[in-house]
């Protein structure tokens, strides 16, 4: 038994996916509110996020090698979990017996993992991490739930990634996609690593680049070339490679000897609770900020998925999660 079990019959808000298909397919839904096993804590989610993940697994248009694994592990005709949704921020409202990180009161954030389920007002969450039940941590003080969406999501990739190219002090990189969700931490992680950091963006968005210490940008719009005769350590592809361009493939061949080229698509994102706890001491310590573009509520779900689909997204797209007792 876990302590001040909720009753069975309790039901919440969630948005619930019965096939894929576009931003329409989602659905806002009341379903059983969930009661956390002993090992397990109950988050009242406060916030959650609309990420490029999120619209590959309600469209299922993922990368053709990725068409099979995919549909596998997430479902045939439709997601094996209806109520989607990877990450979120809340409060830790019941512990099971058998729980010691958490108590009640805790503000968090994390993700999910395969079992989806953070478009909705309550999630539980085992404190250990895997890639089935997710990764949880104590959110950092000083950002909102919302702004918390965005640091889970592109911190954990920014943070996994980045160390990848194993960057030394004075290593020359590019990130591909310096303004996304991903990308705007990646450029602050690998200054706070010592490097020099080329950021590839959209016209509109030099400038926030240029903000997060950025010692180049790229204009993707007005060059299919990086600077003549300049050489990489490090590329990383922060946007995936189902977004192609001249320039993405000059600079793929643009690196030194010893360089290495790593996109977010080469394996599968690392849940880790530590990762998520380094992310947010270096977020109270000011070194990273996290960029949060726009803000949705839950009951606007379709017309967030629609926005992120489209490809122009600033930093991360938020969803706040009302409760009816707010």
């Amino acid at each position: 038994m876990s302590k001040n079990r909720i009753p069975a019959a309790a039901t919440m808000n969630a948005v619930i996916c019965r096939r894929y298909g576009p931003p329409e397919v989602l659905q806002l839904a009341k379903v059983p509110k969930p009661s956390p096993k002993p090992d397990e804590v109950c988050v009242r989610i406060h916030a959650s996020a609309v990420t490029a993940s999120d619209i590959f697994i309600r469209s299922a248009l993922v990368l053709p090698r990725l068409q099979v694994p995919f549909r596998l592990m997430m479902g045939i005709t439709k997601p094996r979990h209806p109520v989607v949704g990877l990450v979120f921020s809340g409060v830790v409202d019941e512990v099971g017996e058998k729980t010691s990180r958490f108590k009640p009161g805790d503000e968090v954030y994390g993700m999910t993992g395969f079992r989806l389920g953070a478009y909705a007002e309550y999630r539980c969450m085992r404190e250990t991490d895997s890639p089935w039940h997710g990764c949880l941590a104590l959110k950092p003080e000083s950002l909102t739930h919302e702004e918390s969406t965005a640091a889970a999501y592109g911190g954990l990739l920014a943070l996994q990634y980045v160390e990848k190219g194993n960057i030394q002090t004075g290593d020359n990189i590019l990130i591909y996609g310096a303004s996304g969700t991903s990308g705007t931490i990646a450029v602050q992680y690998a200054k706070h690593l010592g490097a020099i950091v080329t950021g590839v963006c959209s016209t509109k968005n030099i400038g926030l680049v240029r903000s997060l210490d950025a010692d180049q940008v790229i204009d993707y719009t007005r060059t299919d070339a990086p600077p003549e005769g300049e050489r990489y350590d490090f590329v990383l592809d922060s946007v995936g490679g189902l977004k192609t361009s001249k320039l993405k493939r000059a600079c793929t061949e643009a690196l030194t000897p010893q360089g290495s080229y790593v996109s977010i698509d080469d394996g599968n994102l690392q849940l880790s609770s530590e990762r998520m706890a380094r992310l947010r001491e270096l977020i109270e310590a000011g070194t990273i900020t996290a960029i949060l573009g726009r803000t949705y509520s839950l009951g606007d779900i379709v017309e967030a998925h629609r926005f992120v689909e489209g490809g122009h997204k600033v930093g991360g797209v938020a969803v706040t999660i009302p409760h009816a007792e707010d």
